[in-house]
């Protein structure tokens, strides 16, 4: 980002919830640890060059700890002889806050970055700040705008939501990634307008693609509703308008803001117990009772466990020409409060069935200990309790206060329309369709992920007859028949129209979250995939005849990228 061509502000997202868990782990080991390593060994590559070039950079990399990194910061420059000026913001962390807490923050906004940056730092290092924050925060300083620019700030909330996850949105975990080269994708960057708006683009010569499909589906990763909440402003996403503005272009234009909430989103991590897990391989015939038959055998070991789940993943063919694909998974995974009752001694309980179960008996790894694992969950507490403090780079202190509320309630949100005859959206009249059987992600994309045990699951398509069918077909009930795990689960339907989208929350599906390993897909990465490949009734018209080939691959091997390291999740 800092040679492929021009830039003003380099900003980093380091936090998930799973790192928050992390890093809590981290700390417990060493009290002045708590905040991302890695940053500090990208600093020791890019700082002087960041210096160099008049490049601001901003990360919440301080995880729980932002203090001890902006020291660190400050010594690696020192150290480098370069002169920069480092600040840091606070008071996210709210520990001690419950018994069993591991770690507890609220998610601060904008405004500290803001004071950080008037005051001339060249590095500004957080702690729990929301993802998109890292650049609405950088606008409102270049901009000079108040807390009361709603409009402006929500823009900026949604460019800093596009960029949060990367390559996301340059083709990374797209669904339609067939049509490009998206073996290296280069990051995105955006270019802010003084009115909020902001056109998506990447530096030139990069890899991947930025389209109007790239952007909105990183636009409706892991959100939840028409209203995105924010602790500096609540951005409209029912008004967000996408143009293509030439190639690797894409303008965002139309958001509209409204006062921020009264409260502040917390993020609590504590360690829920011990889990422990044995796959056993099933492979050719009678699949179904050498599952039972291990069932049977482990029943007594498994009387005394908190939690006992089996899944059987029948990925075995009939007739095949491998081994591997004549095998099936049965998966055992267990919890418990205690580390001794899913121990060693209960895994190796059963690897001893070994010459006294099914045939072809072998697992997929030796017997292990039990290891924790964590729970994530969220509340809220009133945003004036939480002291969000700016400690600027000559140690001053200045802490802020929660943006101004108008005294009248907001109006509701009207709800969203669906298309009408007579408009652009508006499915062909006439004789009922010839549909074809065939799966949704031959007309719609898809992208989902986790926020705490909930899950999102965004669709979309790409043309008004395809969206038209789309809205008045893929109801509620509809998912929740092409998804038969959701079908006890509360699950809501949000529209929004102008991106030709619906955006669906799954509630509870993901158990205590992402740490507690509660699903084959603990983050729900894959769960829009999979309702893509599930099939139903398309209209012919809307189904490609010839699908778009494969984007050709070079046959020699791009260059490679260093390899993230694992305390940073998104």
């Amino acid at each position: 980002m800092l040679t492929g061509g021009p830039l003003d502000v380099l900003t980093g997202d380091y936090l998930a919830e799973l790192t928050m868990l992390i890093l809590g782990r981290d700390r417990l080991k060493d009290p002045a640890t708590g905040y991302a390593k890695t940053f500090l060994r990208q600093l020791e590559d890019g700082l002087a060059l960041a210096h160099e070039r008049g490049v601001r950079i901003v990360a919440n990399a301080g995880g729980l700890n932002p203090a001890a990194l902006a020291d660190a910061v400050r010594a690696l420059a020192a150290g480098a002889g370069i002169p920069v000026r480092v600040a840091h913001v606070e008071g996210d962390d709210l520990m001690p806050y419950a018994q069993g807490a591991l770690t507890a923050n609220a998610y601060l906004g904008g405004a500290g970055i803001t004071a950080c940056l008037r005051a001339g730092a060249d590095v500004v290092v957080t702690g729990r700040v929301t993802d998109a924050a890292l650049v609405s925060g950088a606008a409102a300083w270049w901009f000079d705008w108040a807390p009361d620019a709603h409009d402006r700030l929500a823009g900026a909330v949604v460019a800093g939501h596009v960029l949060e996850c990367g390559t996301q949105a340059t083709g990374g975990n797209y669904s339609f990634f067939t049509r490009h080269d998206v073996r290296h994708p280069g990051f995105p960057l955006a270019e802010i307008a003084e009115d909020g708006s902001s056109v998506i683009t990447k530096h030139p010569g990069t890899g991947g693609a930025v389209t109007p499909g790239t952007v909105t589906a990183q636009l409706l990763y892991e959100t939840q509703g028409v209203r995105y909440l924010g602790p500096d402003v609540t951005s409209r996403l029912d008004t967000v308008r996408l143009a293509e503005d030439g190639p690797d272009r894409v303008r965002v234009t139309g958001v509209l803001g409204e006062p921020p909430p009264p409260t502040l989103k917390v993020g609590v991590t504590r360690i829920g117990g011990w889990r422990n897990e044995v796959v056993f391989v099933l492979t050719g015939l009678d699949i179904e009772a050498k599952a039972a038959l291990v069932r049977t055998q482990l029943a007594d070991s498994l009387e005394a466990v908190a939690c006992a789940q089996w899944t059987l993943s029948r990925t075995d063919h009939e007739d095949a020409a491998t081994e591997e694909t004549a095998s099936a998974l049965l998966r055992l995974v267990v919890r418990d409060p205690s580390p001794d009752r899913v121990g060693r001694a209960l895994t190796s309980a059963a690897i001893e069935l070994a010459l006294a179960s099914y045939p072809g008996f072998h697992v997929t790894a030796p017997p292990g200990p039990a290891q924790p694992y964590g729970v994530f969950a969220s509340s809220t507490v009133p945003a004036d309790t939480v002291p969000h403090t700016a400690v600027l780079p000559d140690g001053a202190r200045v802490h802020l206060r929660p943006p101004p509320r108008p005294d009248a309630p907001r109006e509701p949100a009207p709800e969203p329309r669906p298309p009408r005859e007579g408009t652009a959206d508006r499915a062909p009249a006439g004789a009922p369709e010839d549909t074809v059987r065939a799966p949704l992600g031959a007309v719609a994309g898809a992208r989902s992920g986790d926020k705490g045990g909930d899950a999102n699951v965004g669709v979309w398509v790409e043309s008004a007859p395809a969206w038209a069918w789309l809205h008045r077909t893929l109801t509620v009930d509809a998912f929740r028949s092409l998804l038969p795990e959701t079908r006890d689960l509360p699950v809501v339907r949000h529209e929004l129209p102008h991106l030709r989208a619906l955006n669906f929350t799954v509630t509870g599906i993901l158990g205590d979250g992402v740490a507690s390993g509660h699903r084959f897909d603990p983050q729900a990465k894959a769960l829009g995939e999979w309702l893509r490949a599930r099939h139903l009734d398309i209209p012919a018209h809307l189904v490609p005849a010839h699908p778009v080939p494969p984007h050709p691959v070079p046959p020699h091997p791009a260059p490679t990228h260093p390899a993230p390291d694992p305390e940073v999740g998104t």
